[in-house]
C-alpha cells in the first residue's frame, strides 16, 4: 500500500472532531485525504449502528481508506469495514471488543474494573480525570480539550457488540506507554488475548492526538504504507 491515503479518524467516548485536528494537520502535511468523523455520541437514541453510519456517510466513495480508532472508537470501526473498502485500521489507546460484548460490560469482562479499583483502594480515593487523561497534554490545550468534549450518551453501551469475529483486514494497535486509563502492562495482554497480534508502543498518555500529534501521524502513516 503506498500513495496517497483517505485517512478516517475515529474518536473515543464524548470525542469531536477537534480532537484530532493536531493529527489531521500532520497527515494532511503529507499529502493525504483526511476525515475526522463526528459521532452522533451525544444523543441517547443513537448505538453503535448509527456511530457505523456517520462514519461511512462521511467517506463516501473514498478509496484508500484507513481507519484509526481511537478508545471506544474501536467498536465503531470494525463495523465499518463489512460496509465499505477498508485497507487497514489502526487501533490508538482503544478498547478492543470481543464478538457479543456491550461496550458497558468491556471494562468488567476485561479485568479493566478490577485495575481501577484497586488503583482507588491504594491511592486512597478516586484518580482526578485530568490526570488521567491530561496528564502530558499542554494545559491550555488540556483546557480547550475538556470544553470542547460532548457528554457521552448511554446509546451504545448496552447494545452487544454485533460482529461474530473481527474483520479480515490488516490491524494494527498503538499502546501509549504512560497511560493512565489503559495501563500499558495489561492492555499488552489484552491485545494479545483479542487480536493475537503485538501492540506497538510509543511514549505518552491516553491522548497522544493532542499530547504526540507529530509521531502519532508519523507511526499511522508507517503502519498503513502511507
Amino acid at each position: 500500500m503506498t500513495g496517497r491515503k483517505c485517512y478516517v479518524l475515529i474518536p473515543g467516548a464524548g470525542g469531536v472532531p477537534w480532537h484530532w485536528h493536531r493529527v489531521a494537520a500532520e497527515l494532511r502535511r503529507h499529502g493525504h485525504d483526511v476525515i475526522a468523523a463526528d459521532l452522533p455520541n451525544d444523543d441517547p437514541s443513537a448505538g453503535l449502528a448509527e456511530y457505523a453510519d456517520a462514519v461511512v456517510r462521511a467517506v463516501g466513495d473514498r478509496p484508500g481508506v484507513v481507519l484509526v480508532a481511537h478508545s471506544l472508537g474501536a467498536f465503531t470501526a470494525p463495523l465499518v469495514c463489512g460496509r465499505i473498502p477498508v485497507e487497514r485500521m489502526v487501533l490508538v489507546a482503544a478498547m478492543v471488543p470481543a464478538p457479543g460484548e456491550p461496550p458497558g460490560d468491556w471494562w468488567e469482562n476485561t479485568g479493566h474494573s478490577a485495575l481501577m479499583a484497586e488503583r482507588e483502594r491504594l491511592d486512597g480515593g478516586p484518580p482526578d480525570e485530568n490526570v488521567l487523561f491530561y496528564h502530558d497534554v499542554p494545559p491550555e490545550l488540556a483546557a480547550e480539550a475538556a470544553s470542547r468534549e460532548r457528554v457521552q450518551s448511554g446509546g451504545p453501551f448496552g447494545q452487544p457488540w454485533p460482529l461474530a469475529r473481527w474483520p479480515e483486514v490488516p490491524t494494527s494497535f498503538l499502546l501509549c506507554r504512560d497511560d493512565r486509563l489503559f495501563p500499558a502492562t495489561w492492555l499488552r495482554g489484552l491485545v494479545r488475548e483479542r487480536l493475537g497480534i503485538e501492540p506497538e508502543e510509543m511514549d505518552g498518555g491516553h491522548l497522544p492526538l493532542l499530547a504526540r500529534p507529530r509521531e502519532l501521524a508519523e507511526r499511522v502513516m508507517r503502519l498503513s504504507g502511507g
